[in-house]
């Protein structure tokens, strides 16, 4: 699905994704990534959703986010709770979704200037 979303330059926007990429801006990944409003990680380990751990989540938590959007590819799957629990210590709020929604989301969060972090599976 393609976005058309006006907006400052300055600020990450995914202008589209499918099952075999994402498209942050200008810019095309075909892997698994974080992304912020200003800070783009495109070479994050895990390289799919069901590879997962709890080290993985330093490098999201390291960006302090108020939310983190977990786009678990192109279906909803929930996380273990050893995942979840990660974040609840942190007092950092988890919403789990499928690529789609967690892209869509992200962008309606980001132009609300929220502290937003989409961790971001194709697979």
């Amino acid at each position: 699905m393609k976005f058309t979303l006006e907006a400052s330059s300055r600020v990450n926007l995914i202008r589209a994704y499918s099952p075999a990429e994402i498209r942050v801006g200008e810019q095309s990944l075909r892997a698994s990534c974080i992304v912020t409003a200003d800070a783009l990680i495109s070479d994050w380990e895990p390289t799919s959703y069901a590879q997962l751990a709890p080290p993985h989540l330093e490098a999201i938590l390291a960006l302090q986010p108020e939310v983190v959007l977990l786009g678990t590819g192109a279906t909803q799957r929930f996380p273990p709770a050893s995942i979840r629990s990660v974040f609840s210590a942190r007092g950092v709020a988890l919403e789990v979704m499928d690529l789609g929604a967690a892209c869509r989301t992200f962008n309606i969060l980001v132009q609300e200037e929220r502290r937003v972090a989409a961790a971001l599976f194709l697979t």
